[in-house]
């Protein structure tokens, strides 16, 4: 039995991991600024939650006692916390150094690097800190998530219509299946790297409008689908491809496997 930390083990990467883990019979402990409380939605048996900031260091070297590995699942999208999310990184991995953990995982971006979303650049630099890390580190970097797509389309069917960028194509990722990677990186025995670096997309490539009709026909969503143009750099990292991986495909869980089991995935 392994002991693992899973930090932003409560978003919906964190939580598969957490689900997985458990099922595997490993030991659980949860990294969150906000844990559930035993019987909501997101709480697991088993698993021991504590209330951390990586940014404070408040609570982390508890969830760290006693880990061997830590999954990094933790987000930051707006603010001081994108500000902050690097370093929040770079934090994370002195205490587990301290604490003794033997490798640190790290979820991230398929070429992040790439683009100038200020989203995209933070995993960048949160890349280049696991990278300088005396710690063994593995970073697994994702396409995007079925939930990504399905919350865009829902926004816009509020106001009738359901968005498709010009060009773009995606190939959306089950949270389940970016956990059983994450998890893979953590478990599996040492290589001899000390960092390391791989890259996974789901199992179909698809142009947006054809996820878009989907996305209407299993969910029953209204709204008329509506080509729009999307310009600058994240356009352009789009209709490029650059959020794409069909080297790498990994699961089996499609787009509209997942939304047909969306109340159980959400």
């Amino acid at each position: 039995m392994v002991r693992v930390c899973i930090a932003g083990g409560t978003g919906q990467a964190g939580r598969a991991v957490v689900r997985q883990a458990l099922d595997r019979g490993h030991a659980v402990a949860v990294l969150s600024r906000n844990p559930p409380l035993p019987g909501a939605r997101g709480y697991y048996d088993g698993a021991a939650y504590f209330r951390a900031d990586v940014t404070t260091g408040e609570g982390v070297a508890e969830a760290l006692a006693g880990a061997d590995v830590v999954i990094d699942c933790l987000e930051a999208r707006t603010g001081k916390a994108l500000r902050n999310y690097a370093a929040g990184g770079a934090a994370l991995l002195g205490e587990a150094a301290a604490a003794g953990v033997a490798r640190a995982v790290q979820l991230s971006i398929a070429n992040c690097d790439q683009s100038t979303l200020a989203y995209y650049r933070s995993k960048a630099d949160k890349e280049r800190v696991y990278a300088r890390s005396p710690l063994e580190t593995r970073t697994v970097r994702t396409t995007q998530f079925h939930s990504l797509l399905a919350g865009i389309f829902a926004a816009g069917s509020r106001v009738g219509l359901v968005p498709v960028i010009k060009g773009a194509r995606f190939q959306t990722i089950a949270p389940a299946d970016v956990a059983s990677a994450l998890l893979e990186a953590a478990l599996q025995p040492p290589s001899g790297d000390a960092h390391a670096s791989q890259t996974i997309g789901g199992p179909e490539v698809l142009d947006m409008g054809s996820l878009a009709s989907t996305w209407k026909r299993i969910t029953g969503g209204r709204g008329l689908v509506t080509n729009l143009p999307l310009p600058g750099s994240t356009g352009r990292f789009l209709r490029e491809g650059k959020n794409l991986a069909p080297g790498q495909r990994y699961g089996d869980t499609t787009f509209e496997a997942w939304l047909a089991n969306r109340q159980e995935n959400l």
